[in-house]
């Protein structure tokens, strides 16, 4: 049977926190409420959670974790922001995660995602679930980490960029634009090819992952313009569901996305 007997350390520091059945407090950790930390979540020694801040179930939080202290962005005026992590994340040694700039903003983690040593997650970032943010991954303020996308050790990202699902940073890359659902991105905003094992494990269909390729072709290997690339996509490959996904994904962006030599800004 699961203990469910709340321990806090006898040197950690605890105020205005509500904490759930089986939580743990590591050695010399400070906690500032309001906070919130669910059932079963292990937070480790020399820790700092500043609230307002919702912890969810069963997180594993390494040493030296800083999460909900203030953005580093110069238009912050103390206004109350919050951050919010659901469940079953792993968090590593020396991450920090800040919380929102603007009245009543969000920096949010969703479920399930492993943040490796000394990555950052800026204010008002969003990242789904299934993420991997590798050793030193930095994303710069209201990043969007769409579910299972991959950022490789001492990478960084851009504020205002999106990562779509699936797609994947290079080690030591960095990116000022979109990247794109199931797309490998490498270097300096430089397309390399397509996610095919992040697919294969997220359970996609052969069918799935071969119109991908095909889309990969037309988009990024005939030197088409963004706009034509995309209307021949929808006419031969419009009625797969993973390609009007990519499809949205790319009308959306306001940063634009990147090309295989160069980046592209007219993803319209």
């Amino acid at each position: 049977m699961r203990d469910t007997t709340i321990f806090v350390h006898p040197t950690a520091l605890v105020t205005d926190a509500e904490l759930g059945p089986g939580v743990r407090i590591g050695p010399y950790t400070v906690i500032e409420g309001p906070v919130t930390i669910g059932e079963g979540s292990v937070i480790g020694p020399h820790c700092h959670i500043v609230g307002p801040c919702v912890i969810g179930k069963n997180n594993l939080i390494g040493h030296n974790v800083v999460i909900g202290a203030k953005p580093q962005d110069h238009k912050y005026r103390g206004e109350p922001t919050r951050v919010e992590i659901g469940d079953d994340n792993v968090i590593r040694e020396n991450v920090t995660i800040h919380r929102a700039t603007t009245r009543g903003g969000v920096t949010r983690i969703g479920h399930r995602n492993f943040l490796m040593v000394g990555c950052h997650v800026a204010h008002d970032c969003q990242v789904g679930n299934d993420c991997t943010l590798a050793n030193n991954a930095l994303l710069g303020g209201h990043c969007i980490v769409e579910d299972y996308a991959y950022i490789s050790g001492n990478s960084a990202v851009h504020q205002h960029c999106r990562m779509g699902r699936l797609s994947l940073l290079s080690g030591c890359s960095a990116v000022s634009k979109d990247v794109p659902p199931f797309i490998i991105q490498q270097g300096h905003n430089t397309v390399r090819g397509i996610n095919v094992v992040g697919m294969r494990r997220a359970g996609l269909t052969a069918e799935q992952i071969d119109a991908i390729r095909r889309l990969y072709h037309v988009m990024y290997l005939q030197n088409l313009s963004v706009p034509t690339a995309l209307a021949r996509i929808e006419a031969e490959l419009g009625h797969v569901d993973v390609v009007r996904e990519f499809v949205r994904f790319v009308r959306a962006s306001k940063r634009g996305i990147c090309g295989v030599r160069t980046s592209w800004s007219d993803a319209a």
